[in-house]
């Protein structure tokens, strides 16, 4: 089946954007990423209209959405490239832009270490032997399988990456570091910081619980970390 691949790029942050369309002509069943894996490896690259086009910047991992790389907007939505798939789209043009929320790299890379650096800010580590309660087990899992995508705070009216709010990924994450830690001071300091870098500035949309592609319970997670966090139950 015919596609029209409508890819936003940019060769560095201070040039300007453009869009370039690139044609495709294969199984309906291919993901977004199998497409970008196939216009990369033609040799050479032009785009819908023949014209030289250099090789497309994203980033990939797993190709099994267990790594969250290969985020971007899709059609306007911030999606896994490896886990959309042609025939679930509607029409036969598709769009790819990066995430908007973090500072561009090149074409469809962003740079999201501001995640990494807010979790190190909150302090998201033990300083003590787990403590591991059996009836907490399957939240703790459900926490574990934050992707680190990004794709919550593209949709985060309160996210920005020059901010001090954390997003949806501090709950998440914070809900297991939480139930397992031991030390006293730590998990008052690190209640503290948590407050500071999510609950005190989040606006409760929910728009994060939604856009999750690994279906995390978004709102849950958040639910128990606050009342372990802010309510001390």
């Amino acid at each position: 089946m015919a596609y029209q691949i409508r890819i936003k790029r940019q060769s560095a942050p201070d040039t300007k954007s453009y869009w370039q369309e690139f044609s495709y002509d294969g199984s309906a069943d291919a993901s977004v990423a199998a497409v970008l894996n196939e216009l990369n490896g033609r040799m050479p690259l032009t785009d819908a209209f023949g014209n030289p086009a250099k090789p497309i910047s994203w980033e990939c991992g797993c190709m099994v959405r267990k790594c969250g790389a290969c985020a971007m907007r899709i059609n306007g939505v911030p999606r896994l490239a490896c886990s959309v798939f042609l025939n679930t789209l509607k029409g036969t043009t598709v769009t790819l832009e990066p995430l908007s929320k973090f500072p561009l790299v090149k074409d469809l890379v962003v740079d999201r270490s501001i995640l990494f650096e807010n979790m190190k800010k909150i302090e998201l580590w033990l300083k003590s032997d787990a403590y591991l309660a059996e009836y907490t087990h399957e939240a703790r899992y459900q926490s574990a399988r934050c992707l680190m995508c990004g794709c919550c705070l593209e949709v985060c009216p309160n996210f920005s990456a020059e901010g001090s709010f954390a997003g949806a990924i501090a709950p998440v994450n914070v809900y297991r570091i939480l139930n397992e830690e031991q030390d006293h001071s730590h998990r008052e300091e690190l209640s503290a910081k948590y407050k500071a870098a999510f609950f005190d500035g989040c606006g409760k949309s929910l728009s994060c619980q939604d856009i999750c592609p690994a279906h995390i319970p978004v709102e849950e997670l958040t639910v128990r970390s606050n009342a372990a966090a802010i309510w001390r139950r």
